[in-house]
């Protein structure tokens, strides 16, 4: 009996011991997991409530691979910032020809018709009869059969007719058949495409896409209309005198100004490259947009580019001097910009204000003095931009 109750006893024994052990197994992975908690990390991979520190990640210089990463300074140098734009080829304003009646009087005949017809000069786009032109005519036949000797009434006559639109040749052929003319034919002065008289504004400059040399719309004066004495019939838009509109943002407004450099590249022909400047940038803001545009003058006879067509473009500020940074320091996190500058215990995120940018270099405004280290290159101190904290001075 006592033999039994020693056996038991011993089991017991061994029982509690194995009971005590289990425990302080249980405290020590408590406590480990506790202290991995307040680094921010659970045993079961979820992140900690509280917030990261940047210094807590990345180990001193002397301890970890920091050592191995090069830094930097501000460098005081001079850049021409590159600023990148967009826009379209668009008819010159200034060289879009207006053909005009000289007289009152009714459209006997178009010979064109339509939108983007082409014509060229010397080519006759209308005849119109004129009561006006017609008495002028008689006038000068009643001289030349019943006053020849009058030189001057019949050189007055003449130089009317002329400045009622009929050509020298027309003024010939009057004097030597003396039969007037019933209809006087219009000429063209200028090659091009013909578009309706008098919408020459900004937006005729830039037809839409679906507007192209294709469109058969018709001109909007009709045979039988009566026009006045100086009244637009047609304006002339010439293909090969174009400039280029391109679209200045906010943020780069007061970075462009009249003589700046220019390169664009064209959609239509991105082999070639426009060297050009800007030649004028429009004082106010076109209707539905927020930003300013700014013109390029370029002659498209032979590069033939169609009206309409897409650019892209690079204009070359005015030089400045600012102290810099290569573009590879700089980390972009959207609306922020941040540099890693070298602390004691490593490196931290430090918020900047980035500039204007120009052969891989970037101007500084704030945030940085010339006595603080930065890396070289910040893309190597991050595993992902969601543990970044900024650090403000």
């Amino acid at each position: 009996m006592i033999r039994k109750m020693k056996q038991s006893l011993f089991i017991w024994a061994i029982f509690i011991t194995g009971m005590v052990l289990s425990y302080g197994c249980s405290q020590s992975q408590n406590k480990t997991g506790n202290e991995m908690d307040g680094m921010g990390m659970g045993m079961n991979g979820m992140e900690h409530k509280d917030t990261l520190n940047l210094s807590s990640v990345l180990k001193p210089s002397n301890e970890f691979v920091l050592s191995s990463i090069s830094t930097i300074t501000l460098t005081a140098d001079t850049i021409t910032p590159a600023i990148s734009s967009v826009g379209n080829v668009a008819y010159d304003m200034r060289k879009v020809g207006i053909i005009s009646s000289l007289v009152s009087g009714r459209i006997d005949r178009l010979y064109t018709r339509y939108r983007y017809q082409e014509v060229h000069k010397g080519e006759r786009v209308m005849d119109i009869y004129s009561p006006e032109l017609l008495t002028a005519q008689q006038n000068l036949l009643f001289l030349l059969k019943n006053d020849p000797g009058n030189k001057a009434l019949i050189d007055d006559a003449m130089q009317r007719l002329l400045l009622l639109g009929m050509s020298n040749k027309q003024l010939t052929q009057l004097a030597i058949s003396r039969v007037p003319f019933m209809d006087v034919p219009v000429y063209s002065n200028y090659d091009g495409h013909i578009h309706d008289g008098g919408d020459n504004s900004m937006n005729a400059a830039q037809p839409s896409m679906n507007a192209m040399p294709s469109d058969i719309t018709p001109l909007s004066v009709k045979e039988g209309a009566y026009i006045q004495k100086g009244q637009p019939v047609f304006d002339v838009y010439n293909p090969g005198k174009s400039w280029i509109l391109l679209s200045i943002y906010p943020d780069d407004q007061n970075k462009i100004s009249t003589g700046d450099r220019v390169d664009i590249i064209p959609e239509a022909s991105s082999e070639e490259v426009i060297h050009g400047t800007i030649n004028y940038v429009e004082p106010f803001f076109r209707s539905n947009t927020r930003t300013l545009t700014a013109r390029v003058y370029f002659d498209n006879s032979k590069m033939k580019l169609p009206i309409g067509s897409q650019v892209k473009a690079t204009i070359y500020s005015r030089p400045i001097t600012a102290n810099t940074l290569p573009e590879t320091a700089i980390v972009s996190l959207g609306l922020n910009q941040v540099v890693f500058k070298k602390v004691k215990e490593g490196f931290k995120a430090i918020k900047v204000v980035a500039s204007k940018r120009y052969n891989g270099r970037v101007a500084i405004l704030a945030g940085l003095t010339s006595a603080d280290t930065i890396a070289a290159n910040g893309q190597f101190l991050m595993d992902s931009e969601s543990f970044i904290k900024i650090n403000k001075q």
